[in-house]
């Protein structure tokens, strides 16, 4: 029974009063919608199976498996045709000339030829295998039917019975017949079988081969994930780049198209293969096709490197294992372990790891350093690395000016002489003037007497773009920015670079995204190491490592932003790179803060205590007792020459000219004059601080200029 349903609404007289009352109204049920037809529904049910996810996985199995006996069939015939004809040496003839191999191709020919003189004689000799089988059947069962006869003989003679004679005979009569009974009753069945084990062989080999459209195969088979690299694989992924030249000549190839590869080797955690491209094919043609190849070969695109090796016509093919390059590589030895040491001239930092898996050192022996990359991917940590480890060399003098001031650095107080840490027009000056004392010192060392032996003296400038960009200006109206020769941080870095490795003095240098304006062209080809990490173009790539580097195909450009953080692509030679490649991709270890500290703190404990300047005063008029007091740090003696070193990096301007003499001049009768202990002239501590503190109000004075 149907029920009437309350409706609750407003009168319609008068439509537009809100405050009306509301009335209820009773309203029978509508009648109820007519049926739906038999054929909508039908219809509905229809599609509905016909895309049900059972009804697909069906449709996909009946139709592989019908494909696998079909496509089994033509590789049998294919097989079988290739053995009977010389079709294979007609296939490897043109494979042979498309890769411009005459030598080859003509020892094919001979093969060719030797197949079918073969063929040949094989053929006469059935014209008259006829003949000649029935002679030997006529021959072999005369002489079985008397040898039958003569051994029924001898068993006749030894039974004494003369019927034996025909005995072996009639065995073996026989014996025929029980074998004909046999085909008889097998031959029904056999007939009715054997088809089914031919479908049953053919669909073996079609799935083996796995001889079905992509749609048709299971999942798992379909996505490719992980599939391993084989020559079949690398063929089809360079036929399909889309390179109409390439294609051409492997079809002409046929199945020889592997022919085009050299041996595919493990390398690390993915392998490597050479493959020398057919006549007309350009090396530049598959290096822009890097994404399309790696989605042929069921890769990211980050997961293949194209590189150029010394062989013409030639590209190598890094491709890695599904997924393997986003797996961690491991911490740095510098964490693992604390008996690890160091050697300027001859030691190599460990660094990271190449694609291959293996260590990556680089040598920092008299080689200026250049490190790039967008921001916040690591540039900072790589470059710190190599300052870690070249800490554990005590001979080495850091001096060190952190542009970002995050506190990447604070680890070096202690062990830098000089630590600036900040993002200021202020900072720049400061880190300006570090660098200028590298200038002052390295001319220092190129006017000492032949021979001299110079300890090492980096200088690091962590995010320089800062630097290069910053607008103050000096007294004298020159700016300390930019890139013209009036720059007086520009000029100053290009010194360095000019001149400063012959006597040991080194500029490492760290920049973000670089560009024409804030890593200039002079600066960045000045540096022996340059290396990079993720960056936006390929224009910026080739700012960052040299258009060589880039055309032999490095690629920073396309590392991934935020997941490739670390990775650096080397130009340089102070690491292994394989012999004809411009550059080498590296994973660097990531050392964390706290493990820098740890780090760091080995450090300082292999040397005597550095006191570090973490301001440059720019006065002129300054103290110099007092400046030689405060530059002992927690050291109770220095040789005379650490003290104009030390004092020449406090104040470049009021030291930067002194001698021995200046530094007697000053502690003459004061108490702390230079005294000779094992055969060096030293400076105590404790005597200036007397001197200092016994000396009267007006005993003070300003150094000169």
């Amino acid at each position: 029974m149907s029920e009437n349903v309350v409706h609750l609404h407003k009168p319609t007289d008068p439509p537009t009063d809100d405050n009306a009352p509301t009335v209820l109204t009773v309203v029978p049920d509508a009648p109820p919608a007519s049926p739906v037809p038999l054929w909508v529904r039908s219809g509905r049910a229809l599609r509905t199976a016909a895309t049900h996810e059972t009804t697909r996985t069906t449709v996909r199995a009946v139709a592989r498996h019908g494909l696998y006996t079909f496509n089994g069939g033509r590789i049998v015939a294919r097989r079988t045709w290739d053995g009977k004809t010389g079709a294979r040496y007609e296939r490897m003839i043109r494979t042979a000339e498309a890769a411009g191999n005459l030598e080859a191709a003509e020892e094919w020919e001979e093969r060719l030829q030797r197949f079918r003189a073969a063929r040949h004689h094989r053929r006469m000799d059935l014209l008259h295998s006829p003949v000649e089988a029935a002679k030997g059947l006529a021959v072999g069962t005369g002489v079985s039917i008397g040898v039958l006869v003569a051994l029924g003989v001898v068993m006749a003679i030894n039974n004494h019975d003369v019927t034996d004679v025909i005995t072996p005979l009639r065995a073996t009569i026989d014996f025929i017949a029980l074998l004909i009974r046999i085909v008889q009753v097998v031959w029904g069945p056999a007939l009715t079988i054997g088809p089914f084990l031919a479908l049953l062989a053919l669909w073996t080999v079609g799935s083996k081969q796995q001889a079905a459209p992509q749609w048709a195969l299971p999942a798992n088979v379909r996505s490719g994930e992980g599939e391993p690299i084989t020559p079949s694989i690398v063929v089809k992924a360079l036929r399909d780049l889309g390179v109409p030249a390439l294609r051409g000549a492997i079809k002409e190839m046929g199945d020889a198209g592997a022919s085009m590869l050299g041996p595919i080797r493990i390398a690390g955690c993915g392998v490597e293969v050479d493959v020398t491209l057919p006549s007309g094919v350009s090396t530049n043609e598959v290096q822009g096709k890097r994404r399309k190849l790696a989605e042929n070969l069921t890769r990211h695109e980050h997961e293949v490197f194209i590189t150029i090796p010394e062989a013409a016509r030639t590209v190598r093919l890094w491709i890695a294992d599904s997924g393997a390059l986003d797996e961690p590589i491991g911490p740095s030895p510098l964490v693992t372990d604390e008996t690890l040491t160091a050697n300027y001239r001859t030691g190599k930092a460990p660094w990271g790891q190449d694609l291959r898996g293996d260590a990556a050192a680089l040598s920092v022996y008299q080689r200026h350093l250049l490190i790039t990359g967008l921001s916040n991917q690591g540039k900072t940590a790589a470059l710190r690395a190599l300052a870690l480890w070249l800490a554990f060399d005590r001979t080495v003098e850091f001096r060190i000016a952190d542009l970002k001031g995050a506190g990447d650095w604070d680890m070096f107080d202690g062990l830098a002489t000089v630590l600036i840490q900040g993002p200021t027009d202020d900072h720049v000056i400061q880190a300006t003037e570090m660098v200028e004392g590298l200038v002052a010192e390295m001319e220092r060392r190129l006017q000492a007497p032949p021979g001299t032996v110079f300890e090492p003296l980096v200088g690091i400038v962590d995010e320089a773009q800062v630097a290069f960009m910053c607008p103050a200006k000096d007294e004298d109206k020159r700016p300390y920015g930019g890139s013209k020769a009036t720059s007086r941080y520009f000029m100053a870095v290009r010194k360095v670079h000019n001149q400063g490795r012959a006597v040991d003095v080194t500029l490492w240098e760290g920049t973000q995204d670089p560009t024409d304006q804030n890593l200039p062209k002079l600066v960045r080809e000045g540096a022996h190491t340059r290396a990079s990490l993720v960056l936006g173009t390929e224009s910026q790539a080739c700012m960052a490592l040299g258009d060589k580097a880039v055309n032999g195909g490095a690629a920073p450009h396309l590392l991934r932003q935020g997941l490739d953080k670390g990775t650096l692509v080397v130009a340089s030679d102070g690491i292994e790179i394989p012999a004809g490649q411009a550059s080498i991709t590296v994973r660097t270890h990531y050392i964390s803060t706290d493990d820098a500290k740890e780090i760091a703190a080995r450090a300082k404990a292999l040397r005597d205590g550095v006191a570090t300047l973490r301001v440059i005063e720019r006065r002129e008029e300054r103290d110099p007792l007092a400046d030689i007091a405060a530059i002992f740090g927690k050291l109770p003696r220095l040789v005379t020459q650490d003290v104009l070193k030390r004092l020449t990096a406090l104040n470049e301007d009021a030291y930067g000219r002194w001698t021995f003499t200046d530094l007697r001049r000053v502690l003459e009768d004061t108490g702390a004059e230079p005294y000779k202990s094992d055969g060096r002239m030293v400076i105590a501590h404790e005597r200036v601080v007397r001197a200092l503190a016994n000396r009267d109000e007006n005993g003070s004075a300003s150094a000169e200029g």
